[in-house]
């Protein structure tokens, strides 16, 4: 019996894959392949570039032990049938609109018509990676949260994602919701506190680490990162209470400033009596390609197949 899937990561501008051994829930970081590619070009020039990474990890790991391949795909995206719906705001694959990816890739890979190829969204998947062997490993029911160009979120219940019902939002996220003059994305992403420092100091900073290297010297970019937490813990309150969340795990590349906004996050939930673990992930993208990787397991697979419409 094969156990060895490939785990796809699709960023905004490049393609991470790896294997995984899902019998021994390990993943194996001699077979990482990463590429850089234009998110602008042409449909054909986008899947010869995720077909040449993923073909770069068959090779290291060997083709004929594979089971399958499972994708961490931003949205829009049918990921029940694996057809590109980017359009509109997005700015990014609208080449690929229409295009069903699995069929494309199994083409350019030369792979069986009945050779899997799954797909689910990309912040569920981190979620998955950091139940299956990250810092959500061993408890029921956990919130993952990824701050950076998006605010990604996805709330797991014994395994699985949780995309439905009073315990969480609508669509199982946090993203869409409002929040001050917008909504939850404006505010606790990247834009939104580069928007806000600007507005202050009429000085346009390119990222986040950039903001994180002034907190020192610079007032407003301490109380930028000491607002931001407070108002995070604000905002996730009343759906840590409602899912019963036992661990709040941060990923994305602002939890790498976490060290300017954890204390008043903590603060916050506290403040709240609200008292869970916030752990800030160690597998980073990873744990969206592990997560990728756990859909070529047909029993689990079954299971969550019927959620991936609501995503």
């Amino acid at each position: 019996m094969k156990t060895i899937a490939i785990g796809v990561d699709i960023g905004g501008i490049h393609i991470s894959c790896a294997a995984c051994d899902l019998a021994e829930k390990r993943f194996l970081p001699r077979t990482l392949s990463e590429n850089g590619l234009d998110n602008q070009g042409t449909a054909g020039e986008i899947i010869e570039v995720w077909a040449k990474t993923i073909g770069e990890t068959f090779r290291k790991t060997g083709l004929e032990k594979i089971s399958g391949i499972g994708f961490a795909m931003p949205g829009p995206f049918d990921y029940v049938n694996g057809i590109a719906m980017f359009k509109g705001n997005n700015k990014k694959y609208e080449s690929l609109f229409g295009l069903n990816v699995s069929e494309a890739l199994r083409a350019e890979l030369n792979l069986p018509k009945d050779f899997p190829i799954r797909f689910i969204n990309d912040a569920t998947a981190f979620a998955l990676g950091e139940d299956w062997i990250g810092k959500a490993r061993g408890t029921k029911k956990s919130l993952s949260i990824t701050l950076g160009t998006g605010f990604g979120s996805a709330f797991i219940n014994d395994h699985m994602p949780v995309v439905s019902g009073d315990e969480v939002p609508e669509l199982g996220c946090v993203y869409h919701l409002p929040f001050e003059q917008g909504n939850a994305d404006d505010y606790f992403s990247t834009r939104g506190l580069l928007k806000r420092y600007y507005s202050r100091t009429n000085v346009q900073l390119s990222g986040v680490k950039d903001l994180a290297g002034l907190v020192p010297g610079d007032t407003t970019a301490k109380q930028l990162f000491d607002d931001f937490g407070h108002k995070l813990g604000l905002f996730l309150r009343p759906w840590i209470e409602k899912s019963g969340v036992e661990v709040l795990i941060i990923g994305g590349n602002i939890s790498l400033a976490y060290n300017y906004f954890g204390e008043s996050l903590q603060n916050s939930l506290h403040e709240n009596r609200i008292n869970i673990k916030v752990e800030i992930s160690e597998l980073r993208e990873t744990a969206s390609i592990i997560g990728g990787a756990v859909l070529v397991n047909d029993l689990y697979y079954d299971k969550v197949k019927q959620l991936l419409s609501m995503m």
